[in-house]
């Protein structure tokens, strides 16, 4: 799923959505246009896009109850969605990312750059990793069935944890994951873990992959994200 996806903007700035329908459309993609909440649920419901880009800040309905709507509907769920928030309104993020938004950008960005983030967005979709296959993404080398990380063809030790943290972030690259989501793909909903933990996780597994930690980057305020190859 690439060029030729359908992309529904939901978004009551004109400036702003057609400067982003004007760099989708030159990328090949076809744009639709929602200006309040209540229309863009109407659009998608009728006519399901292959990724929405999703405003918090609008008119009548609120962006984060329109995530929620989207994310609990069987028939909307599977749809991406991309965040589009005002700087200062981290809490929000959050609150989208564990709502089911898949990535988020903070206004004033680049559109070049949202056009790489759409993108990954929808190669994400395209097909999800089997637990018997290799992942080899930048220098890495991770046998999922072996449980063995080789970095530049040595072989890392982690510990159990350690490679379940590094196997969710690298098998979904360009995923913002939120320490609560962390916490929960790692260890469980009901593990005691905290917040600082899985930073002194992050901390540790960075140490053990060298350079190649560099990889693993912080989101501020939100979690980490895998960076993804070029």
């Amino acid at each position: 799923m690439a060029h030729g996806s359908h992309i529904h903007i939901i978004e009551d700035e004109s400036d702003i959505y057609r400067l982003i329908q004007f760099n989708l459309e030159n990328s090949g993609y076809s744009v639709s246009i929602s200006v309040t909440g209540e229309k863009g649920l109407e659009s998608i419901r009728s006519a399901p896009p292959d990724l929405v880009l999703l405003d918090l800040m609008l008119p009548g309905i609120h962006g984060l109850d329109i995530c929620r709507i989207l994310k609990s509907d069987s028939k909307t769920n599977k749809i991406p969605i991309i965040i589009l928030s005002a700087l200062g309104e981290e809490s929000d993020i959050v609150k989208g990312l564990e709502l089911g938004a898949d990535d988020y950008m903070t206004k004033p960005f680049s559109p070049k750059v949202l056009v790489a983030r759409a993108k990954a967005v929808l190669r994400r979709g395209e097909r999800s990793p089997d637990d018997s296959e290799t992942i080899k993404i930048h220098e890495f080398n991770i046998k999922h069935r072996e449980r063995i990380v080789e970095v530049a063809r040595a072989e890392v030790e982690l510990t159990h944890t350690e490679y379940k943290l590094l196997y969710l972030l690298a098998t979904h690259p360009g995923w913002v994951y939120t320490r609560n989501q962390i916490i929960n793909e790692v260890h469980g909903d009901d593990y005691p873990v905290t917040d600082r933990s899985v930073d002194v996780q992050v901390v540790g597994l960075r140490k053990k992959l060298g350079g190649s930690g560099k990889h693993i980057k912080t989101i501020r305020g939100v979690g980490y994200r895998f960076e993804p190859e070029k």
